[in-house]
């Protein structure tokens, strides 16, 4: 006896893969009226220059089909202030995660070995599922979750993994991995293509760009975005640099038109004015420092390691915690659904005025009950 629905039997079935899979996805609907602390967004908007890049668009630039030519050339020169990419390193995508899905799409095949860590961004796994590929994953060490070094490499000695994510700083953990152990593993293991996810590798500053040739390391693709630092989580726009024959065959898998024009003028209004970019990461790391202060004082576990963001284990319900902050004007993110960090809340960090005002709503709702 067929489970499929009348529906379902009018059309032809999906893969397998497809069927079985669990989506990605995240409560992003009805968030605009909150201070938003739940998905590491930057809390404070875009640069001016942004909205008056936007504002004057021209028509054509909206009737035509995008062109990138001058934002991979400002990528390329401007990017790094001390160090030039070749424009054929670089690849732009519709978000981190169309760059993500892209590097499955190239080198994902069924029954390939995938390696991660655990808990890390909940994206990869869908990827490598819907691919068919088996997944390996390393768990962090301790309460500090340390990054497990040594398990990883014996799963890359005994499993030669075809692709290799490593979140750093992690999403959600806040753990580092020096960006000169990433190197040596790469070049210890050239049967792998180790992906670095650095979407919040600017409020600790150890990229890997200013410090790999990507002719002498070309199985390393590292991704970086604009959502996080500069405001444009909602113009989706991603990068991915790496050896230009990997970024060739990642490209050969993306569409033609992923990128819209308004994303094009926006990043490039955005690298035009570095000056305010910085200025809001200083901001969240001195608001960081505060608000790790403040935790200090508490009998209260919390983490805090790279990243704009931070875990807190609160002595009440999580669950409750969320409902009772939103009621606030807060949105924090429960960790219940990733291993390890069931019982925790992920914070994002924003300015200090609004971690101070985050602080207030907090203490009353967990100490003064």
């Amino acid at each position: 006896m067929s489970n499929l629905s009348n529906n379902e039997r009018s059309f032809p079935q999906p893969r397998k893969e497809i069927k079985d899979l669990k989506a990605y996805s995240a409560p992003l609907e009805n968030r605009r009226d909150f201070l938003r602390l739940d998905f590491n967004e930057n809390t404070i908007g875009p640069s001016p220059e942004v909205y008056k890049a936007i504002q004057n668009i021209q028509s054509n630039q909206i009737s035509i089909y995008p062109e990138y030519d001058l934002l991979i050339k400002k990528l390329s020169n401007n990017y790094f202030d001390n160090k030039r990419i070749d424009i054929c390193e670089i690849g732009l995508f519709n978000g981190a995660d169309a760059a993500i899905n892209a590097i499955f799409n190239s080198f994902g095949n069924k029954n390939d070995i995938f390696l991660t860590t655990n808990p890390t961004f909940g994206y990869y796994f869908p990827c490598a599922e819907m691919r068919g590929m088996k997944i390996l994953t390393c768990r962090y060490e301790g309460k500090s979750f340390e990054f497990p070094i040594k398990d990883f490499e014996e799963k890359i000695y005994m499993h030669k993994p075809k692709l290799i994510f490593i979140c750093n700083p992690n999403n959600p953990t806040g753990t580092i991995l020096k960006s000169e152990k990433i190197i040596e593993i790469a070049k210890n293991n050239k049967e792998s293509i180790i992906v670095v996810d650095e979407l919040y590798e600017k409020f600790y500053g150890d990229s890997l760009l200013p410090k790999t040739n990507f002719e002498e390391v070309n199985n390393i693709v590292v991704i970086q975005s604009l959502s996080k630092t500069a405001g444009l989580a909602g113009l989706r726009m991603g990068f991915a640099f790496g050896n230009k024959e990997l970024i060739k065959y990642i490209n050969k898998v993306t569409g033609p038109y992923d990128v819209n024009s308004f994303a094009v003028k926006a990043t490039i209004a955005a690298l035009n004015d570095k000056k305010y970019i910085e200025d809001y990461i200083i901001e969240v790391k001195n608001a960081r420092l505060w608000i790790k202060n403040k935790f200090e004082t508490l009998d209260i576990r919390s983490n805090f390691n790279g990243g704009n963001y931070f875990l807190i284990w609160p002595n009440k319900d999580p669950k409750i915690l969320v409902k009772e902050m939103k009621s606030n004007g807060i949105l924090i993110r429960s960790m219940e659904n990733k291993k390890d960090i069931e019982k925790a809340l992920r914070v994002s960090i924003g300015t200090k005025k609004q971690m101070q005002f985050f602080w207030e709503k907090f203490i009353k709702l967990e100490v003064c009950k």
